[in-house]
């Protein structure tokens, strides 16, 4: 268990103990976002074109191979994913962040307008020194894609990982942050304290993704200062598949989509609405797809499955589990603990009721919950029925049809016969308390910028 002092994490696979990471003091914290607040005002007189290239030194890092292994395996052994996902998290790091220059360059550019006589020019300028505390599922990913949002606009930012994943939010600190000026980039590593007392210093932003309570406290002690927020909180996304869709195409995403990362993604699929008279063959499909999956050690190179991250989001997936089997739900295949380590084999739920903890709360794990409907504007409804607002993906036959379902989903990211995508600059973002702010696209990146406006006569 983690103490006062050091955090204590364990291999998900084999429940071995890692090497304890010392925890930092709330002196060392402050330290670390006033050196952030003293660095800020020549990390924005750097301009734009100076940061964009130390993020450019920080990419070529990571055309190094042996440099994107050691971060593959120190994120399979602190959290289970399996190797090959894990080099995909790090090689989308590289992906993404060549984006996040181009979308900066554009939120940064000065707006000009003319009414009459008088021109008016915005300016878009940092906020000073942004928060980042993020979590375990995406150790290397999400902390880059909040680190790169701040200090590309011209802030100066302090990350917190994750007490689950220290390890990996410090391998992507070593590798950034002495690139940079000194203070430009501090490391705080800790537990529930420790994010507490980053909330509650003097910073001007908090970038957070994790649970909607943690949001909410968040969101809470902000108010005090005013402090900007920018929450990622989670979702409970829906997947409804119309009379008229390609019921295998369609199963092999339930598949994919619920069970990638032992299903611990945000925008994971955790409710799947099928025509009544198509559920047994819908089934059948999903069952012959799970078991094309290959369990195994996380390091192996075939393994498409691993363990679970931690042994408390393992118990709440079975608290569900358990929730809707006794409610009635038939748990067709998997849902099975095993030790040492945290594993837990994918599961397949039928039967599933709106009122079941199942249907209403984040499962975060590997369940392929399904539930029928009869009509689909019943199928909206309930997948409308939650206070996640994150993904949502639609599948029917490509037309208006479909188009229309997808029209009325109350989600801020849905997928036509496919996932979710934040490609081409389009922004990540949630809807209802799935999010608060949202980040990746040039509007995105104005969340971590304040609009000045000059005005003159011409």
């Amino acid at each position: 268990m983690s103490g006062p002092d050091v955090l204590q994490t364990f291999n998900p696979a084999t429940g071995a103990a890692h090497e304890p990471v010392p925890v930092n003091s709330i002196a060392e914290l402050h330290e670390a976002v006033a050196a952030a607040r003293r660095a800020q005002p020549a990390w924005w007189a750097l301009g734009f074109e100076g940061r964009a290239e130390l993020a450019q030194r920080f990419l070529a890092r990571l055309d190094d191979e042996a440099t994107r292994e050691r971060v593959a395996r120190c994120i399979a052994s602190e959290m289970g994913k399996p190797i090959k996902q894990a080099r995909a998290e790090v090689g989308n790091v590289h992906k993404r962040t060549a984006s996040f220059i181009d979308r900066a360059r554009e939120a940064l550019a000065d707006e000009v307008g003319r009414e009459g006589n008088i021109e008016v020019t915005t300016q878009w300028r940092p906020l000073g020194v942004v928060a980042v505390i993020a979590p375990w599922n995406f150790p290397f990913s999400t902390p880059n894609n909040l680190v790169m949002s701040a200090l590309l606009t011209g802030n100066t930012a302090v990350l917190k990982p994750s007490e689950y994943t220290p390890r990996s939010g410090a391998i992507y600190h070593e590798l950034f942050a002495d690139l940079l000026p000194p203070g430009v980039l501090g490391l705080v590593q800790g537990g529930g304290a420790i994010g507490k007392g980053l909330v509650e210093s003097d910073v001007d932003m908090i970038a957070f993704t994790g649970s909607i309570r943690t949001g909410q406290a968040i969101m809470r002690e902000a108010a005090n200062a005013m402090k900007r927020l920018m929450l990622e909180l989670g979702g409970k996304d829906p997947m409804i598949v119309l009379p008229d869709a390609d019921f295998e195409a369609a199963a092999q995403f339930a598949v994919r989509n619920a069970l990638t990362n032992s299903g611990q993604v945000c925008v994971a699929t955790e409710r799947v609405f099928v025509p009544r008279e198509r559920e047994a063959a819908f089934v059948e499909a999903v069952v012959r797809e799970l078991g094309k999956l290959e369990v195994g050690e996380p390091l192996a190179e075939t393994t498409d499955f691993g363990p679970m991250a931690n042994a408390a989001q393992r118990e709440l997936v079975l608290d569900q589990l358990r929730d809707a089997q006794a409610g009635g739900a038939r748990l067709v295949v998997g849902g099975q603990p095993t030790s040492p380590g945290f594993w837990l084999s994918p599961a397949v739920l039928c039967g599933v009721r709106d009122d079941m903890k199942i249907a209403r709360e984040e499962t975060f794990g590997p369940v392929v919950s399904i539930t029928t409907y009869d009509h689909v504007d019943e199928a909206i409804r309930r997948a409308n029925a939650t206070d996640y607002g994150l993904g949502a993906s639609v599948w029917g036959a490509p037309g208006p049809g479909t188009d229309a379902v997808a029209e009325q989903i109350e989600a801020g990211m849905i997928g036509i016969n496919r996932g979710l995508s934040a490609a081409a600059g389009a922004p990540w973002v949630g809807w209802k308390m799935s999010g608060f702010g949202y980040s990746r696209s040039a509007a995105g990146m104005r969340n971590f910028l304040q609009p000045r406006t000059h005005a003159r006569t011409v």
